[in-house]
Order: structure tokens, then sequence, then C-alpha cells
């Protein structure tokens, strides 16, 4: 043992502090690292963007807010991105990725029904998405989707101009669907759908074919029926087309 002036905790004969005083390293180690900031990477800027798009929507995303969000400074984006398009654009190759690629069956319309099916459910939980669908989608994840999705259609016997057109109205209409129901069910409340119904009825001698066939009545077709059997209509026509022009 080696003297120590007092208030000086003793050290071994190499100069180095008695382990009984000091902790052990790892745990000094996992300290340090516990206040090390996390490194900014393209997947927690996507990630953050997400989670600012559902709150906000698209008029509330700013590459400054991100970056507040982030606890980076703006700059520091600009090193992975380069403008708030990016951003969209990742965000909703992102969303696609949540939604499941069936695995194949025998049974096409199947395969292409649950395709479509976590498609509009994605955009449901996510109702900014739909409205930037429109941009040119080149994402890995969306590349993906619509190869099964075109993959599906052509064991069904669809080719040619025929699965171009089916592949844009499937498109179209899941997209289409999730954009009205969002929208609908985001800006008006129970009472207000309600009233838009009982305005119609109303007016039944006005509109007696929109009265008659239940338009807007949720109680006689909900959401779910209307885009099933929608979906349904949609890809039996692509069954039926004839061969490629």
């Amino acid at each position: 043992m080696t003297s120590a002036e007092p208030g000086v905790p003793p050290t071994t004969s190499v100069g180095r502090r008695d382990s009984r005083t000091s902790p052990p390293v790892w745990l000094r180690a996992e300290a340090a690292r516990s206040r090390r900031r996390a490194p900014l990477t393209l997947v927690r800027i996507v990630d953050a963007a997400v989670t600012l798009l559902d709150d906000r929507g698209v008029e509330g995303l700013t590459m400054r807010r991100l970056a507040q969000h982030l606890d980076v400074t703006a700059t520091a984006l600009y090193w992975h991105v380069t403008t708030k398009d990016d951003v969209l654009d990742l965000a909703v190759d992102r969303i696609f990725g949540d939604v499941p690629i069936p695995v194949v069956s025998g049974d096409w319309l199947e395969d292409a029904r649950l395709l479509a099916r976590a498609w509009r459910a994605a955009m449901l939980r996510h109702p900014w998405a739909p409205s930037l669908v429109g941009r040119p989608m080149l994402g890995p994840n969306v590349l993906a989707r619509t190869e099964f999705l075109q993959a599906a259609l052509v064991r069904g016997g669809c080719r040619g101009l025929p699965l171009a057109v089916a592949t844009r109205m499937l498109a179209n209409y899941v997209i289409g669907a999730a954009l009205t129901e969002a929208t609908w069910h985001q800006t008006a409340d129970p009472q207000a759908r309600a009233a838009a119904r009982d305005h119609i009825a109303a007016r039944a001698d006005e509109y007696p074919t929109l009265d008659a066939s239940g338009h807007l009545d949720e109680t006689r077709w909900n959401d779910d029926l209307l885009f099933e059997e929608g979906l349904d209509g949609i890809l039996r026509a692509a069954a039926r087309t004839g061969p490629p022009r």
C-alpha cells in the first residue's frame, strides 16, 4: 500500500485509482454513451417527419420544425435531404413500407384484394398521405407493392393496355377512397354527417334517386362495404379484359 494525502483516493503501485473507490469501467462507459446524442440519420429524419405529418399535416411540416423535433440545426438536415419535397417523398414511401406484401397464393383476386385493403388502411392511418401520392412514386416500397399488384393482375390474365388501365384504376380508386374517407371523417363530426343525409331526405322530390339509393347514409352503406364492392367490381372487370392491344 502507498500513503495518500488527505482527501486523495489511494492509488496502486502503478498510480491508478483503487478499484474499491471507482465504479466499474462498463458502468462509466455506459453513462458516457447515454449522454451522447444519437447520430442524425435519414431513417431518423423520415420517422420524425411522419410523426409531424400525423400531428400537423403537410402544411405543418417545415424544415425548421423538423430540425427542432430532432434537436438539430436545420443545416444538419441538408446533409441528408435537399428540400421539403424530398422529405415528403421519403415519408410517403415510408408509409408504403407499412403495407404488408401478401404471400402469393393460387387466388390472384384475393392477393390483389389483400394488398389494396392494406394500402387503404395505411392511407387512413396517415390521412395526409393520399394527397401526396399524385407525386411520382419511385421509392422502393411503392415499386415493390406495385410490382406485386401488377403480377397478380397478370396471373389473372390481364396484360398490355388492359394491365396499365387496371393498375391506374386500382391506384386511383384506393387513393381516392382513402382521401375522401379521411377528409370526410376529419372535417365533419357524426352530427354533421347525419345532417348531410337529412338534407337529401328532406329534398326527396328534388333528388329522388339519391334518396332512394341511400346516398351518404352511413347506416345503410358504410365505408368498408362501399370500398369492398368497388374493389371487387374493378378486379372482376380486369379479369374480363380481352387480349392485349
